[in-house]
């Protein structure tokens, strides 16, 4: 655009003719300052014209035609509804099968809610608790085909019956001592079988001894001591010390009793399609604890050995058992917990920690450890009286915290009846970490129970 050439001196010059006249003097000024305001304001107003011309005109007129080729359906909306709808129930779902985590059997419904004080109460239902227990574990042995290594008593037996057969042949063959080697004789082992090398038909012994190992490590597929299971002893001796206590131990004893259901599970899902140890996966399940007879007193403080063995001053029998132990802070841990999760109102949560210890082959450690943090099916008949038609849910409640593998030494005593088979056998000592869902239990916890989760101080 070409603009005029302006003379403002000429113009000024003209302007000092009216100079005397002042009322046309503020006109001329606004008129001036429009001018000088017009010129910019125009050239923006065309570099404006172009710009929606090509951003908004042009662009808009190719998504036109772009849409005008695919138009929406009418019934879009309706879509975009089913979508959404479809993401809130997967929402949904997961909060729910959330729930079924925690949604477990119980070994009794007489205990959980709590019995009512007003009615007739006997602590009888304790010790039939107990004996739902150790049943319970029985028949998870049981299903596992899981037996022990010979006992001393068998292998006594074995010797005294194989020296009567040599002896009605003709032979001479001197039994050993075993004087060492019956109830209380833990001074003597095994090891007196095959260190006594000097004494005649030792060898002889050694072998039949051998073989017994052999047979039982041929017949069964995993070793399992049930009195390695935290709780299965406690309960066999169980004595009443009042109603709150009685329930604690029935309620941390429930917790640790679908703990143990899972452990079973994964040796019964690893051993499946073995018939022996000698091949089986998993060999042996040493133990099972929720205390390792260890307390920690503080957070990253380490270790004090024995609190939980002993019966101390002060503390009833079930406070020094071997049961589960809400995780309300470090402290409570049987170690520092990489999740972070403890016992948690916001969120929902409960949480406890175990250490279980197997004998295993080396090169399945890493599936075992998948396995037991593999989700598990479960029945559940409803709360609160367990009456209402079997659902079978799945559960997923296991994290490894820590874990440790160390050598296999057949001449130890804790393997020296075992037979673990061909190739390299190992320890695996894991600590865990178990998550309930408090909502789906909530209306289950005792009174006693939930004091402990609110900090509130029992009164001795």
């Amino acid at each position: 655009m070409n603009l005029p050439n302006i003379n403002f001196k000429e113009i000024l010059g003209k302007l000092s003719v009216i100079k005397n006249n002042m009322a046309l003097l503020v006109p001329i000024i606004i008129v001036f300052v429009a001018a000088l305001l017009f010129v910019p304001t125009y050239l923006i107003s065309r570099r404006l014209q172009k710009r929606i011309q090509a951003e908004s005109f042009t662009k808009g007129a190719s998504v036109i035609k772009r849409l005008k080729a695919e138009p929406i359906s009418g019934e879009q909306y309706q879509i975009e509804l089913a979508r959404q709808t479809d993401r809130a129930n997967d929402a949904n779902e997961i909060a729910r099968l959330a729930l079924q985590t925690t949604q477990r059997e119980l070994l009794s419904y007489d205990i959980f809610p709590e019995p009512d004080p007003n009615a007739d109460f006997s602590a009888v239902i304790f010790r039939v608790f107990g004996e739902r227990f150790r049943n319970g574990i029985d028949a998870l042995v049981r299903d596992v085909n899981g037996r022990d290594c010979p006992t001393l008593e068998e292998l006594q037996r074995a010797l005294e019956e194989s020296s009567v057969s040599r002896s009605r042949m003709g032979g001479r063959m001197p039994m050993m001592d075993m004087g060492g080697l019956g109830r209380g004789g833990m001074g003597m082992g095994m090891g007196d079988y095959y260190g006594s090398g000097m004494m005649p038909g030792s060898n002889v012994n050694s072998l039949i001894i051998d073989e017994l190992c052999e047979s039982r490590a041929r017949s069964i597929p995993v070793y399992v001591d049930p009195t390695k299971i935290a709780g299965y002893d406690y309960w066999a001796t169980f004595t009443y010390e009042g109603k709150d206590e009685a329930i604690k131990d029935c309620w941390y004893s429930q917790l640790g009793y679908w703990v143990v259901e899972d452990v079973f599970d994964t040796i019964e899902k690893m051993n499946a399609g073995h018939e022996n140890v000698l091949t089986a996966p998993v060999k042996r399940l040493l133990s099972l604890s929720f205390t390792m007879g260890l307390k920690r007193p503080r957070a990253g403080g380490g270790v004090f050995r024995g609190g939980r063995g002993r019966r101390s001053s002060g503390q009833t029998k079930s406070e020094n058992a071997d049961r589960p132990v809400y995780v309300l802070s470090d402290k409570d841990g049987l170690t520092e917990s990489c999740t972070g999760r403890f016992c948690d109102k916001e969120k929902g949560l409960h949480a406890i920690h175990f250490n279980v210890s197997f004998v295993v082959k080396a090169t399945d450690v890493l599936p075992l450890m998948d396995e037991l943090c593999s989700a598990k099916e479960h029945q559940f008949m409803g709360y609160p009286d367990g009456k209402e038609p079997a659902q079978t849910f799945k559960h997923n409640q296991i994290t490894v915290l820590e874990s440790k593998i160390g050598f296999v030494n057949p001449r130890e005593m804790n393997h020296r009846n075992y037979r673990y088979g061909e190739g390299n056998a190992v320890e695996l000592d894991l600590i865990c970490e178990y998550l309930f869902k408090v909502e789906a239990y909530k209306a289950l916890v005792p009174k006693p129970v939930q004091d402990t989760l609110d900090g509130v101080e029992e009164t001795k």
